[in-house]
């Protein structure tokens, strides 16, 4: 018989702990920023590597969305380093 547990986040459901949880939507959060920006640009993934500092498959990585081989402070310097500003808003649990 399936669980009926009912989950904030699709990270709730599939991560250990909700720490792990929010680092993941957070995460997820930048990826799809970036790879909204890089798509809306419409520059190629070698000019993308160059603007990120990074190497062409790891922005292949990104557009792949391969969360698990991304650092949270790896994407805010991704974002940083494509003219993107990240803001950050901590708010009580509910």
């Amino acid at each position: 018989m399936m669980s009926k547990q009912r989950f904030a986040s699709v990270w709730d459901a599939i991560e250990d702990t909700a720490e792990e949880a929010e680092n993941m939507r957070l995460r997820s959060v930048l990826m799809t920023a970036l790879k909204n920006h890089l798509i809306r640009t419409g520059m190629s993934q070698v000019q993308a590597a160059r603007l990120l500092g990074v190497t062409q498959p790891r922005v292949s990585d990104l557009m792949r969305s391969k969360i698990d081989l991304f650092a949270l402070d790896a994407l805010v310097n991704m974002a940083s380093s494509a003219g993107l500003r990240v803001e950050m808003r901590v708010l009580e649990a509910a």
